[in-house]
């Protein structure tokens, strides 16, 4: 997996495959003109011009580690090599390195929104406002993380949607807007500004959990460079 995202973002292209190619002297060490390369770099390497540039032959491995010894054995990657599937077992595993840096930066958006509504809040209280709003921007950041980070790479070949910011959308409201509601109500909210702060706590939600959950798309296994490039647009 994370051969596909190095792959697409370019760090494990032809350029610098080529590069450590001339750098380590490879043609020095070696007395065969012959790489074995992941298959998930094929998106960022050009085969035919590292031959060109380095006179190196490339040759895909099998999609799964596990089968390099059989690959190496029988000179070639069988169909069922060739097939990378995504169970929920391998994007559990994936959870805690997304929901890592999604709560530091929920933390940071947590404290700047309840600072803003301490001064602008509808109580004019600081400190009123400051336990009020903060508290509510406290479960608009937390819902956004848990859909974005943790439900949408959990859930993901069950939402609908191709689109990894539209799948997370839907996780967002589906999550989002229930709990702040929730929150604003038991919190006692002024009345004439309950459904505002619900509006707008739960579109703010449900876009972070869109935006958490595109990222997803560099641990995925099964979504195209253009159509990363094209949703981030």
């Amino acid at each position: 997996v994370n051969i596909w995202c190095a792959a697409g973002k370019g760090t494990f292209g032809t350029d610098e495959l080529c590069e450590r190619i001339e750098a380590a002297g490879l043609e020095r060490l070696i007395s065969h003109r012959r790489l074995i390369l992941p298959q998930l770099s094929a998106p960022g390497v050009a085969a035919y011009q590292v031959k060109d540039r380095t006179g190196f032959q490339i040759k895909y491995g099998p999609a799964e580690a596990w089968d390099i010894p059989r690959f190496l054995k029988e000179g070639r990657a069988s169909e069922e090599m060739r097939q990378k599937r995504f169970p929920l077992r391998e994007r559990a595993v994936l959870v805690p390195m997304e929901l890592v840096p999604a709560l530091k930066y929920a933390l940071l958006l947590t404290v700047i929104i309840a600072t803003l509504a301490a001064f602008f809040g509808p109580a004019g209280s600081f400190v009123s406002d400051l336990l009020n709003q903060g508290a509510v921007a406290t479960v608009a950041m937390l819902s956004a993380v848990l859909g974005g980070a943790v439900l949408t790479p959990l859930f993901l070949p069950w939402i609908p949607g191709r689109a990894f910011a539209l799948k997370g959308a839907l996780i967002g409201a589906l999550i989002g807007a229930p709990l702040i509601n929730l929150a604003i109500f038991l919190l006692g909210a002024h009345p004439g500004w309950q459904w505002l702060d619900g509006l707008l706590a739960s579109a703010l939600s449900a876009a972070l959990t869109s935006y958490i959950a595109m990222n997803f798309t560099g641990s995925s296994t099964y979504t195209s460079l253009s159509g990363v490039k094209k949703e981030m647009r």
